[in-house]
């Protein structure tokens, strides 16, 4: 699929409130809870990542590749170019990823629960450092309407990615280790000061 992802980004202090106000307000389930593992891959001088581009193969319900283009803002909402499809053999992939000469440089891990929001689909986000929603839809103007139905603080948005706010976390707290995984951060205690983020609940 080849599309403009348009969408926020939001820190959410209390989740479970949170989805119970968005299933009260019509909210439908379209996704489980559900484990996904990243594999950000990048050329070995780090081209990619310099460039603002996402080379990315997702292990979740099924398997992902997906190519982002640099993200550009409109109206306050990310939107970069995406192309996403689905392949077959997870394994396969990697090693033809790799074949090209490109090289895993982060995996990341996250729980991930989707809502069908009216046109937008709405997604709890639990990641070792923190929860957070992401709100995608067509276009801006829907995305910004579904995020003032949803009480959230326009102000608190986050316009960066996960992997950004995990690299501006390791800087602060002085981390060393290479990967956004839950074993990493066990014995690790997190704040939104350590971002820094702002609630948007």
């Amino acid at each position: 699929m080849n599309k403009d992802e348009v969408e926020i980004k939001l820190y959410i202090a209390d989740l479970k409130a949170f989805e119970a106000r968005v299933q009260s307000l019509g909210g439908q389930a379209v996704q489980p809870r559900t484990l996904e593992i990243n594999l950000r891959f990048d050329s070995p001088d780090g081209n990619l990542t310099r460039a603002g581009r996402v080379l990315r193969l997702r292990r979740e319900m099924d398997y992902r590749f997906t190519y982002k283009e640099p993200m550009r803002i409109v109206d306050s909402v990310s939107v970069r170019k995406e192309i996403e499809f689905t392949v077959g053999d997870f394994d396969a992939a990697k090693a033809f990823l790799e074949a090209l000469g490109y090289r895993v440089s982060v995996i990341y891990e996250k729980y991930r629960t989707v809502y069908a929001f009216q046109d937008v689909d709405v997604s709890l986000d639990e990641l070792p450092f923190g929860t957070f929603t992401e709100i995608e839809g067509p276009d801006p103007a829907s995305v910004n309407a579904v995020q003032c139905q949803l009480g959230l603080n326009s102000d608190a948005r986050v316009l960066e990615s996960y992997l950004v706010l995990f690299e501006r976390l390791k800087a602060h707290r002085n981390l060393a280790f290479r990967d956004l995984s839950f074993e990493n951060f066990r014995d690790i205690s997190i704040s939104p000061a350590d971002f820094p983020v702002t609630p948007a609940d």
